[in-house]
Order: structure tokens, then sequence, then C-alpha cells
């Protein structure tokens, strides 16, 4: 079989001969080459200065007489075939360009690289024609014409008479010494090869070399050689002797001319010529100043004599090269010292800066011999180092729910303005810049504080003449009289914040008369901190344990606000399933308060019943959807019961709620954070308004470190965090009372939780095994962008949870492969009904609850039945605590909140939430206060699916809710990519 890279015998060979790889050969060139150079003539100026002056051929006698103007020409020669002689023939320029196969490919390369060289400088000449190398300035040439002999060219003379050569080394130098008439004389010095030359015998090629013209008798000798020529150097080259100073002109020359020789050549004296020291560089610095705290700066050099030079190189003859280098070094140093960066040449400063570099740089430059110059107006800087005095203030206005804060800081008895000081402080500044030039660091330990105090007061960009506190924030005042050196509350203020201080003893008052009941004592606790928290303006959140009587302490306090005089009528807002809960507890406990129901929106009108009516009862969607006539009502009171309704702030329902006008609103809810702080701040927002007002600066402050772990580059971890959250507990303490079951209730009995691990069947494995390997890698790939495909996300998610549950769920087809879970239910319910238990059995998916009631049926076992569709609610209820049967199945959404059932006493939970205080809540539908026997809690986990992490998701939860609310200060993080990731690992 051929070869892919084997030709086609039909098409003949493709290939060209090897030795093209080689080139052409030179020694292939039919007509060598050689650099041709003559010496020629050109006559002096005539009559006319514009006529033209014709070039020829130099003679021996034209060099000795120096008649005209000698001149160095070259040419490329070719070797006569006939005589052997080098001959001008058909090279010109052109041609040997041309004709690379006449001349040698290298050898036409050279000719038309010199050609190059030469036309860089040179503005006539065509080929053909001789070029003048006196006019070639590019330094170019020297290199090129050490590589001809390397390529086989020559340098050959076309004049019989006459020999050349380039040498190896040539250096010039000047003398001065004295003229007869007592002027000077400056001689160059010139040698070639370690050979004196005559001055007279040399003329130069451009800015780069030398040629000699050497003459003995007839014959001629021209030497090339490479030396540097400055502009003043080669001012002494030429045909004269050297150049003559006037006697009247020495001054003018030993200060002007002297040291463009000097700097660039040896300089020697003779007949007792005394030469000057060079000029050295000296270190200038110009200063301008302009409008809006702007100096601009310029660096130069300065050399007696000569003025100003650029501070950066350049080709300045005067210029001490090493003497700048050594200066500047120095001058760098001071700048790093000051600046921690690299000196530049040029540049500017701007308000702070500016000040800083007149104040601190500049000096430290003149210190180090800089002369400054300065222009325009220069304003005069100075530094404030003192420790800065702190003076707080409030001062009533015009809103009753806010105080106007006033700061005044001094530092070294200079009054600090409020709005710069803010400013800067709030954008993160360093430090800050005064109107009359004074400056100083924010970098204080107190302004520090102050920052963040000023943060927690309100929202910068929120400002119209100053910062605000509201009197929510008492501990926050506080904090501000803690670090001010002295502090001015307004009158009001102080007795709002001197009580909040106390509020772990607030005041005790009264039950009041009407109330039909007797209240424990961490019920009589809580009533008096709401009538404490009433009688200065303020809400709160009450978040109390599910069944520790939260109505019954909020019923109280309506009583006791009508006992005092208040007239206007409280609105308590409940999901619809609270509502006959709220209208028979009134009626129990707090029967002589007029009480009117709105169950919907038809009806008559709410304004025609309130001025008989003590308590309106709503539900939230009632109020959604009659937000405006809500809003119309000056309430006394606005209670939010379940308030974990309205946790969402960017909802329809949370937003008409806060349009509701009250005096005070309070929350009631076991639950103030399910998942996130961010729940927190939308009940606070609610309740407390003023607390945090930005929901930016709350999620940066408090969200971001205590749950997500973000903390700032400069501060440590662990501990921000800690402290962090310490703050936030300071902060929301005084507006929060939360008692837990265990702690005000000890008769209550135990409760008793237990994991029911079970496991799947055999073809109920091997069903969610294949549908976990399809889901998870379906996932996998959406999580980078998490908030775009968060639907799909946990789709797959709740796919798997009812997977984990029953294959009948997901698929009518796989329902005869049954469920493991309840197989285990049904065997605890017969054993629990006959020893005459009853039981509560949760789930999230009312369709399992469904295959749970057909297996009750078909083991002839009663239960009710509560979920979303029930219409009759009570009476089902009614019907269970009527001992009418021994199971209840309760959907967790349906059944979580507002029922009391402690008739029962084993809770069976037969799917994992992610969130921790639903489950609870639904536990506590029993584990309340009247429950005389030990309850029983089962969470049923099917072993090695997603619920055994959804389990590990509970804690971490459950670990930030105990952190913020409850004396353990642990962290957690919300349901993130990374979470849901590792629900999907084996």
């Amino acid at each position: 079989m051929a070869l892919p890279f084997e030709p086609s015998r039909s098409e003949g060979p493709p290939y060209a001969d090897w030795r093209t790889i080689l080139g052409p050969s030179r020694d292939d060139a039919k007509t060598p080459l050689a650099l041709g150079v003559e010496l020629r003539v050109r006559d002096g100026r005539g009559a006319n200065p514009w006529a033209s002056r014709p070039q020829r051929t130099a003679t021996a006698r034209d060099v000795a007489k120096r008649t005209g103007e000698i001149l160095l020409g070259i040419r490329p020669l070719e070797r006569s075939a006939a005589t052997d002689a080098w001959v001008q023939g058909s090279a010109t320029w052109d041609a040997v360009r041309r004709s690379s196969s006449q001349y040698g490919r290298d050898r036409s390369r050279w000719f038309a690289d010199l050609l190059s060289i030469a036309r860089d400088t040179l503005l006539s000449g065509t080929a053909g024609d001789w070029l003048v190398a006196d006019l070639i300035e590019s330094g170019l040439l020297w290199g090129h014409l050490r590589t001809a002999a390397d390529l086989g060219i020559p340098l050959v003379a076309t004049q019989k008479n006459t020999s050349v050569a380039v040498a190896e080394q040539a250096t010039i130098g000047a003398t001065i010494g004295r003229a007869e008439d007592g002027g000077l004389v400056v001689r160059p010095d010139i040698t070639i090869d370690g050979r004196e030359v005559e001055p007279r015998d040399v003329r130069a090629i451009g800015r780069s070399g030398v040629y000699e013209i050497a003459q003995h008798g007839t014959r001629l000798h021209v030497t090339l050689a490479e030396v540097p020529l400055s502009e003043p150097v080669h001012a002494l080259i030429g045909p004269a002797a050297g150049l003559e100073v006037p006697a009247g002109d020495e001054a003018a020359f030993f200060q002007d001319a002297y040291p463009l020789l000097g700097r660039r050549i040896t300089v020697r004296s003779a007949d007792r010529v005394e030469l000057p020291a060079l000029p050295a560089p000296h270190a200038v610095l110009e200063l301008s100043f302009r409008r809006g705290d702007t100096v601009s700066y310029t660096f130069a050099w300065e050399y007696r004599g000569f003025g100003r030079v650029p501070f950066a190189a350049s080709d300045h003859a005067v210029r001490d090269t090493t003497a700048e280098a050594a200066h500047r070094d120095a001058l760098q140093n001071v700048w790093t010292e000051h600046l921690g960066e690299a000196l530049q040449a040029a540049g500017s400063f701007h308000d702070v800066a500016a000040a800083e570099f007149v104040t601190r740089i500049v000096p430290a430059l003149e210190a180090h011999g800089v002369t400054v110059v300065v222009s325009g107006r220069r304003k005069s800087y100075h530094e404030l180092t003192g420790d800065p005095e702190i003076t707080v203030s409030t001062v009533e206005s015009t809103d009753p729910d806010w105080f106007d804060l006033g700061v005044l800081v001094k530092i070294d008895g200079r009054t600090i303005p409020f709005e710069p000081l803010f400013t800067a402080l709030s954008t993160g500044r360093k430090k800050l810049l005064l109107v009359d030039g004074s400056y100083f660091s924010l970098n204080h330990r107190a302004l520090d504080h102050l920052r963040e105090l000023i943060d927690e007061a309100g929202a910068l960009d929120e400002w119209e003449t100053g910062p605000r506190i509201s009197r929510y924030q008492t501990d926050l005042w506080e904090e501000f009289e803690d670090l001010a050196d002295e502090a001015l509350p307004a009158v009001t203020w102080r007795a709002t914040a001197d009580a909040l201080r106390r509020a772990s003893s607030v005041p005790s008052v009264p039950v009041p008369p009407a109330v039909n009941a007797t209240l424990r004592p961490y019920q009589k606790e809580g009533l008096d901190w709401l009538a404490f928290l009433w009688n200065h303006g303020l809400g709160g959140i009450l978040a109390d344990d599910m069944g520790l009587g939260k109505t019954l302490q909020l019923l109280a306090l309506i009583t006791h606000a009508r006992e005092a005089g208040e007239h206007r009528p409280f609105l308590v807002v409940v999901p619809t399933s609270v509502l006959a809960t709220w209208r028979s507890e009134a009626a129990r406990f707090t029967p002589s308060l007029r009480v009117l129901l709105r169950a919907s929106t038809q009806g008559p009108g709410l304004v025609d019943h309130l001025g008989e009516t003590d308590l309106v009862i709503t539900t939230y969607a009632v109020a959604r959807l009659d937000e405006a006539e809500y809003a119309a009502v000056d309430w006394a009171g606005l209670i939010l019961d379940e308030a974990q309704f309205v946790k969402n702030p960017a909802t329809k329902l949370h937003r008409a709620v806060a349009s509701f006008s009250a005096d005070v609103t309070f929350a009631v809810t076991g639950t103030p954070m399910e998942n996130s702080l961010s729940e927190l701040w939308a009940l606070l927002k609610l309740t407390a308004p003023g607390l945090f007002p930005s929901a930016r600066k709350f999620r940066e402050r408090y969200i971001q470190p205590i749950e997500q772990g973000k903390v700032p580059e400069n501060e440590e971890g662990g501990e921000y965090r800690q402290r962090r959250l310490a703050q936030l507990r300071r902060r929301i303490r005084p507006l929060l009372l939360r008692r837990t079951k265990e702690i005000v209730a000890p008769e209550l009995p135990a409760k008793q939780e237990q994991i029911l691990e079970v496991e799947l069947g055999a073809s109920h494995r091997a069903l969610y095994e294949t549908v976990l390997q399809r889901e998870r890698q379906k996932v996998l790939g959406l999580l980078e962008d998490l908030d775009r495909n968060r639907f799909i996300v946990f789709r797959s998610l709740t796919l798997m949870r009812m997977l984990s549950l029953a294959p009948g769920l997901i698929d009518p087809e796989d329902a005869k492969i049954g469920s493991r879970k309840l197989d285990v239910l049904l065997e605890r319910v017969i054993e629990l009904q006959a020893e005459g238990h009853r039981a509560l059995v949760f789930s999230q998916f009312t369709s399992f609850l469904d295959l749970a009631a057909a297996r009750l049926d078909a083991a002839g076992i009663p239960y009710a039945h509560l979920d979303g569709t029930t219409r009759h609610r009570q009476k089902v209820v009614d019907g269970f605590t009527g001992g009418e049967q021994p199971v209840f199945l309760i959907s967790l959404k349906a059944g979580g909140f507002g029922l009391t059932l402690t008739e029962a006493d084993y809770v069976f939970l037969l799917d994992p939430w992610w969130n921790p205080a639903a489950e609870a809540q639904a536990i506590d539908r029993t584990h309340r206060i009247g429950q005389d026997r030990q309850v029983f809690v089962y969470r049923m986990i099917s072993t090695g699916t997603i619920e055994e992490k959804v389990l590990e998701l509970q804690r971490r939860k459950a670990r930030l809710f105990t952190a913020v609310l409850d004396e353990e200060a642990l962290f957690a993080q919300s349901l993130t990519a990374d979470d849901i990731r590792g629900l999907f690992e084996g």
C-alpha cells in the first residue's frame, strides 16, 4: 500500500533539485564587485552662489594646495574580464542592486543596503552617481564596511597613486593654548590606530567618523576611522588648524562653549591656560499651584550658565550623566521613603495628596539641596495630629420616630466641619483635607468606630441635613455615648434610651381585671414588655416558642391599652386558618373587647363599624386586597400574627402591611427567621422601621459575614463574624422577646426526638439510583447560574425527594413497588392504637398523605385528614380532638400553625424539609402548654437518599437561628449552589 506522501507515478516526479536549499553561491557570480573610493574635488563658490559646482577627481596637487572642497566619493566597481582591473563598467548602483545573478546575491544585497544607509541622510544622488561619504550621517556605515571583506568585496582606490584602508580605532581630544595676540587657540588632538594625525589632514564623515588624507609626494593614502562626533567636536574637525578665541571672548568661551567640549572629549591645557571646573547639575523642582488643591510638579536639571535641561536623559552636550544619576538616586530615596513608589520627572497631586506633598516631601527634597521654584498662588497646608474629641447630641425632629443626630469633632482645637468629615468616613477615605489647608488622618480608632455607628444610623446618601437616629436604635445611642467625650441627648430620647437599656427589668404593670385568665409568670413578663414598648411608642417582635400563649399576652396588652385611655381600635392580621382561633380566644380571655371579624372583602365598609370596635381581626389575603381601606385608618396598634407570612419585603402583602398607619407594630411568630437573616430584617422593617433603615447596609454588615463568611481583607474572619453577630444581637435585644418551652415551661413533659431510618426495597433502590444519575448530570451543569436555573434545579430536587418516599408518586406504573416508609408507619400506628396513643402524621406532599390514607383505610384504622383542600377545617380538628380518630394526617403547610392538638403524644414527620423551623412548628401542635404526657417525635429518613442531605441542611439552618436568637454563637449558610451540589453527591 502506498504511503500518503508518495507521489502518483502517473503524474511524474514533482520535485526540484535539492541544491536549491543551498541558494546561489557567491563563487558562481559572473562578475566580482569592489567598493570604489575616490578623492574628489568641488570648486569653491564663484560670484553666483546658486551656480552648480561640479565635482571631479582630485589630484595630489589639489590636496596639497587645498584650493577647492575635497570630498570622499564611493561607488561600486566591477572587475574587467579583459584587463583584470577594477573599472566602473556597467556597475551602477541600480545595476548592482537589480542584477543578483550577475554579481551574486549577497554582494548585490550588500551594495543595496549601503545605498539605503547613505540615502537615510543624502537628499541628492541617483543610482550611477558617486555618493559623497562625507554626508553620510548614519553610524550603521562602519559595521557595514567591516562586513565587506567577508563577502569578498574589497575597498579599492580608483586612482593609481592612492591607497585606502579602514582603521581599527581612533580618538579625538582637544588642547587649549594661547595665541600670540593673547587669545586662545583650540586645537583638535586626533589619533588613528595609535598615531597622532595632523588635524588639517582630517575630515569628518557625518557625525560618526573621520577620514585622513596623508600625502607623501605624489602619493595619497586615505584612512577611514569610526569615532563619535558630537556637534561641538564636529566643529573642531576641518581644514583649519583649530578654532580661534579672541581675548575679549575668553570668558564667554569658558562659560558657554568649553563645557560642551569638556563633557564629550578630553581637553588639555597648554601655555599656562587654566581650565575652569565643568558646571555640575543642580536639581530644580518647579511647582505649579492650581485651583482645587491641585499641585503639579516638574523636575529639571540646572547647569550654571546653560540654564535648565529636562530631568529625563537627553543628548544635550553640557550634561554630566554620571553626576545626574548620583543625585537622582538620592532624590529617589527621599521619594520612596514618603510615597513608596518610583520617582517621576513630572506629575500632579490632588487634595490630601497635594497637602502631604507640599508639607512633607517638598521640605525633604529641599533638605537634599533641591531648589524649589513656585508658580501660581502658593497655598499653606498643615497637618492636625491630635486625638479627635467627639461630642454627640440629639435634637427633636418633626418626625416622632427620628431624632436629628449631631456629631461635633475637634482635633488640635480645630472644629471639623460635619459634611466633609462624614462624606470622607462613608466613602472609606483614609485622610481628609479641609478648605483652610489643614488635613488629618482618618485612621483613628475613634473615627473608625464613628464610621460604623454612622453607617448604622442611616445610609449617608439618604441624609438631607445630617444623620438621623431612630428611636428604635437605643443600643446604637449607647455606643455613641461610649465613643463621645460628651453626649447631649434630647429629653425624650434620653427617657426612651434609658428605659430600654433596662429592658431586662421593665416595670411591672397589673394584669387588667377584664382579662379572664391567670397569666403564667413568663406570660406576665411578656405583658410587661409589650406594655413597656407600647408606652414608649415602640414596636417589636414577640418570638416565643409555639404553644406558650402569645395570643393571650397580646389580648392582655390590648385590654391594658383600652384601660389606659386608648379609644382607637387595634388591627390584628392573621392567616385564614388562625382566624377562628383568635375569635375564640378573644371571646374566652377578653370577653369585654368588642371584636370585628373580617374574613372577606364583602360586607359593610370598615369605617362604619370602627367607632364601636376595640379589635379588628382580618386575614392577610383580605388585608392585601383591601389595602387602601385599612391604610386609611389611624390604628392604635398593628399586630401581625404568624408574621412569617410577611417575611419577604418584595411581595405585595409586605408592601400593603407597611402602608398601614399604626402607633406601634408587633410581629408575632415563633420563627422570625427561617432561612436567612434577610427575613428577620423584613420583620424589623415593619416593627422597628428605623433600626436598620438600609437593606444594603444590613446585607453588607450582617448577612454577608454571618451567613456567607465574607469579611473585609484587613479583618480576621472568625473574630470579625463573632463581632458582627454580637452587635446584631445587641441591636435587636430590646425589641425582640423570645422564650423557649424548655426555659419557661419546665413542667411541660419532655419531648423525645428520634431519627427513624428506613431502608429502601431492592426495586425501589435500583429505580432511585437510575433516576439519581440522570438528574445529577442535569443539575450539576446548571449550578454555575443557579439564579437563572433555580426552578429547574428545585424541580429535580423535588423529584428526588418524592422518589425517596414512593415511586408511585412519580409514575403510577411504579406504584406496585410500594413504599417502605408507609409499611413502617402502618406498623407503628397499629401498635400505638393498641396501646391507646394518638399520633400526628405530617408530610410536605399531599399526594403522599393520600397514599398513607389509602393504607389506613385498607387496615381499617380511622383517621382525620387536613390539607389545603379541606373546607370544614374546624370540624375536622374537632373530630380529632373529640377522640374519634387515633391518627391525624396533616400537610405541613396547612397544619404547621394555628392548631392546638395536645390530645396526641406521637408525631411522625414522613419527609424532612429544608426549613427546621417549619418542622418545629408542626411538632409544637402537640408539645405545648396543656400537654401532660411525654411527646415522641419520629423523623422518618430513607437511608442512602437525598433525605439524609436535607437533614444536614436542617441542622445548619437551626444553628443560624440559634446563633442570632438564642445563646449559642454558631454560624451557618443559606442554601447555595455548593449545598445543592452536595445533595447530589454519592
